[in-house]
């Protein structure tokens, strides 16, 4: 099921599409699920919902946003979001459009990019790290989270939509009804680009899987020491800084290695 490829209206009725490599899916299910529940599933999507400041302040500028952590405080929202532009004229319009928005409460600035946790950020982009607080009322953060969609990795937010990718462990027909739900209940549209099945990497992958053998000497030792100190376990024990500190090497190099490795351990192009 790795790599399949399923389309969604906003009523979210499943329609198949060609794969990248010509095929099509191979499900005997009318709506193109299938109720078999291995280990998990990944998830993404594209998303867009009313009332949402992301999705209005890139629809209008040429900026992008990367939202790092996001947290209920005294019932508002607290959100650590990297601004990024391909140039700082951008950056600017789009931090001051944030700032501008009917829809945030405060825009604050982080000067040091880990007082907030650990950060990603794009990589050859002009960036600036915000702490932005706004009304729950206008997220879907938790419409979706509560409902077991996971994010797995940083909320991308460009043009104009969100771009989601969450793990989850539900039945692909329960996990269609939890999606409707949320369209609902929050006037949302989501097209789900892509579901993968999820299955941890064990040492007999590791050890002697022949994907192990692909890996640069360099890959396999970031990514054995992730594993062995805890990164993958949750909650995950240990920081992907500390970790690139341990191996004394900057974070961006650490994650980098990391990602190229579980990108071959994945069969992931």
């Amino acid at each position: 099921m790795a790599g399949e490829h399923l389309e969604y209206d906003t009523k979210l009725t499943a329609k198949t599409r060609v794969d990248n490599d010509g095929t099509e899916d191979d499900s005997d299910r009318a709506d193109g699920f299938s109720d078999q529940a291995p280990s998990g599933y990944q998830l993404t999507f594209k998303l867009w919902h009313p009332n949402c400041w992301m999705t209005t302040v890139t629809a209008k500028t040429d900026g992008n946003l990367l939202v790092n952590s996001v947290y209920i405080v005294d019932e508002h929202v607290k959100a650590h979001v990297v601004a990024y532009a391909n140039t700082t004229e951008a950056l600017e319009t789009l931090i001051e459009a944030t700032h501008m928005s009917e829809r945030t409460y405060s825009v604050s600035e982080l000067h040091n990019r880990h007082q907030y946790g650990e950060s990603t950020e794009p990589v050859r982009k002009m960036t600036r790290n915000l702490l932005v607080e706004y009304d729950p009322a206008n997220s879907i953060y938790d419409a979706l989270v509560s409902r077991g969609f996971i994010p797995v990795e940083p909320l991308r937010v460009r043009d104009g939509y969100e771009y989601w990718t969450v793990a989850v462990d539900d039945p692909r027909e329960r996990m269609q009804e939890k999606l409707a739900t949320v369209c609902e209940t929050k006037n949302a549209e989501i097209t789900v680009q892509q579901i993968s099945t999820q299955r941890p990497i064990t040492d007999t992958d590791v050890d002697a899987g022949t994907c192990w053998e692909t890996l640069s000497t360099r890959q396999r030792e970031v990514f054995k020491h992730a594993r062995d100190q805890g990164y993958y376990e949750w909650p995950r024990a240990v920081s992907g800084a500390d970790l690139a500190a341990e191996l004394d090497i900057a974070k961006t190099t650490f994650f980098e290695h990391l990602r190229k490795a579980e990108a071959k351990l994945l069969g992931r192009k």
